[in-house]
């Protein structure tokens, strides 16, 4: 009988498709969110919760369960919302939903059965543990997110919307770095390490996506103003370089996390430190691998312009959604740059 043979190179391609199921999700998030639809399902139920209303009845039910929340009390019923339009927020809560569960079906099954088959390197076996345990933290986190909003806010808390996205792209770069791993060792190459310069780079980054997450639940995007071109939108915000709306009452530290005028003062500002760093990664990986750091280059590039183009826009939907998926690409491109200057020589 022939032993089980460890297989790599098939660990790190099923990875990398989760990392892509991740990016796609991060992007159905940011619909989402935009749409004001995260707060359309009432109930968490993880397993019956896959099928939605399939009759009018139904419906009828699910819209009454939302009408007993804050969001439609103070803000959509008043604004006249019908059943076709709370329809259309459910789906996007839904489809994001279904997605989750997707991903968190095509991470456990496929793990089961390498297992299964002893396909899984040594070694190797915590980690994925690890990446499945995050995968179940994470719908744990979105429910906790969500049921901030139910009793007694118009809106989910901005800081369990920042620990929810954050989670996600924590959990896209360990799927990215971990199969880059395993392709290493198919190719007989040792695992990489994570320098001091890397970690430094993922906390710059770490600390951007965190003031993003909070611009964005707050809704921070809007305080600057809107209008193509208008500088008095961008580089400056209502005219002024320092925007002059900041609430100081509770102190500096309570402006700097809950103030919209200052989130989106330090998210704008901070990012170009963020640039200077990770154009110095990108030149450190030109000569050991190009495409990671022509990869960096593109999507901070990117990322950058949409963000901009993002306030000019008065925060259009499509524009402030690709600014997302540009973030989570740019966290795996980081994430292939990392593991690319962490590589130690056989």
């Amino acid at each position: 009988m022939t032993a089980p043979s460890p297989r790599p190179l098939a660990l790190a391609r099923w990875l990398f498709a989760v990392a892509a199921l991740v990016v796609f999700i991060v992007a159905v998030g940011g619909i989402t969110r935009l749409t004001e639809s995260g707060l359309s399902i009432t109930e968490w139920k993880p397993v019956s919760g896959i099928l939605p209303p399939l009759n009018e009845a139904q419906w009828e039910k699910a819209f009454d369960d939302y009408k007993q929340i804050p969001q439609y009390i103070e803000v959509t019923g008043p604004a006249g919302m019908t059943l076709a339009d709370f329809k259309f927020i459910f789906f996007w809560e839904w489809v994001h939903r279904v997605i989750a569960r997707i991903i968190g079906l095509a991470f456990a099954i496929p793990l089961a059965w390498f297992w299964i088959k002893g396909a899984i390197p040594k070694g190797y076996h915590g980690r994925l543990v690890a990446l499945l345990a995050l995968g179940g933290l994470q719908g744990t986190i979105g429910w906790w997110m969500v049921s901030s909003g139910l009793s007694n806010d118009i809106r989910v808390s901005h800081f369990r919307l920042a620990t929810h996205l954050l989670v996600a792209l924590f959990t896209l770069a360990g799927l990215i770095w971990t199969a880059l791993d395993l392709r290493a060792l198919a190719r007989g190459e040792p695992r990489a390490r994570l320098t001091g310069f890397t970690v430094f780079v993922s906390l710059a980054l770490l600390v951007q996506l965190f003031f993003g997450a909070l611009v964005a639940g707050m809704r921070a995007g809007y305080v600057a103003g809107a209008g193509w071109f208008n500088w008095d939108v961008w580089p400056l915000m209502q005219g002024s370089f320092f925007p002059a709306g900041i609430d100081w009452a509770m102190g500096q530290v309570h402006a700097l996390l809950n103030d919209p005028f200052l989130t989106h003062f330090v998210h704008r500002w901070w990012a170009w430190g963020v640039v200077a760093i990770l154009v110095v990664m990108a030149r450190k990986l030109r000569p050991i691998d190009r495409r990671a750091s022509i990869a960096i280059h593109a999507t901070f590039g990117t990322q950058v312009l949409l963000g901009i183009a993002t306030v000019y826009s008065g925060v259009e939907l499509w524009i402030a959604v690709a600014h997302q998926l540009v973030g989570a690409l740019l966290v795996a491109s980081v994430a292939w740059g990392a593991h690319a200057l962490g590589r130690r020589p056989a």
